[in-house]
């Protein structure tokens, strides 16, 4: 199986449109970018995970000619906003040979969303499917087990994804996507050990005051020891609004300040805040290091693909 990282940014994307702050200039320096977090699993079938207002030149670059299904993880624009791109997988099929396209979400979720797209479900462009937390589903050969997620008031029907795929030794995998949280109303045994996490780093440093309900990285240590993903894990939904000591940028209303800034068990000076991402890269192995995590840590970047 293969995963794409198609897209591994926040719902603004980096650098961000009107920000000088040191993270976007940084970046812009570099010519580096993240669009909207999206992600693809290729095996036998085609499966999105994500529909976010990138998706058209996410899916070009990676030259997607079919989907064979859609999973849908909230309510939230930028996992959802580029539903309508959906309809040219049928307007380039040849006449009677098209299939809608499965799309699986919440109920809470497609009351929000079928307001804007219910009409690709009356065209025949997707098929609606409701997922409830808690309850396997097959996809093509894809098994999918949605667990509840706390992702705020505004998105009452955030799940994130337990999927696994092949069941002979060598051949398997077991992958869990968290998308967007700030933490869950329980645990379920399927979300422990598997072979590969993706989870949300929306800021280094756990914040003062976490309006955005959002996941830090700081945080995310937690539950990667809690849940000891066996291979690697990987950091999504990077954001640009850690608090960076002397930026005049601070005072933008999307930076927080940090409750406890992150620094090693052992003590210490602060870690840095990462400004790209080769500097995140190398912050996060430190921290690997420091507390000892389960497994391999990767910082995603957009286009990165990955034979599981």
């Amino acid at each position: 199986m293969k995963l794409t990282f198609l897209g591994t940014g926040g719902a603004w994307g980096l650098p961000e449109l009107n920000c000088d702050c040191r993270i976007c200039r940084q970046m812009r320096l570099g010519n580096e970018k993240r669009e909207r977090t999206a992600l693809l699993l290729t095996h036998e079938s085609s499966l999105l995970i994500d529909c976010g207002p990138d998706i058209r030149d996410q899916l070009c670059r990676h030259s997607v000619s079919r989907l064979d299904a859609v999973l849908i993880t909230h309510e939230h624009g930028d996992h959802y906003l580029g539903m309508d791109e959906l309809v040219s997988f049928k307007r380039t099929s040849p006449r009677g040979e098209f299939r809608p396209i499965p799309v699986f979400l919440t109920a809470r979720s497609w009351k929000v969303i079928g307001a804007q797209f219910g009409y690709l479900e009356k065209m025949g462009v997707i098929t609606v499917h409701e997922v409830k937390p808690s309850t396997a589903f097959r996809v093509k050969e894809f098994e999918v087990f949605p667990f509840k997620t706390s992702h705020g008031s505004f998105a009452l029907g955030s799940v994130g994804y337990s999927i696994k795929v092949g069941h002979n030794p060598g051949n398997a995998a077991h992958l869990v996507y968290t998308s967007d949280f700030v933490d869950l109303p329980e645990h379920p045994t399927q979300i422990f050990n598997p072979d590969y996490l993706i989870i949300q780093s929306f800021w280094l440093n756990e914040p003062r005051i976490n309006t955005p309900q959002h996941m830090s990285f700081q945080r995310a240590v937690e539950f990667i020891k809690l849940w000891k993903p066996i291979q690697r894990t990987f950091l999504v939904h990077i954001g640009d609004g850690d608090w960076i000591k002397g930026d005049p940028a601070n005072k933008m209303s999307k930076k927080r300040e940090p409750a406890q800034p992150m620094k090693p068990p052992q003590g210490g000076s602060h870690y840095p805040v990462p400004l790209n991402q080769e500097e995140w890269e190398g912050v996060v192995e430190e921290i690997c290091a420091d507390y000892g995590l389960p497994c391999k840590c990767t910082v995603a970047y957009d286009d990165l693909c990955v034979q599981l």
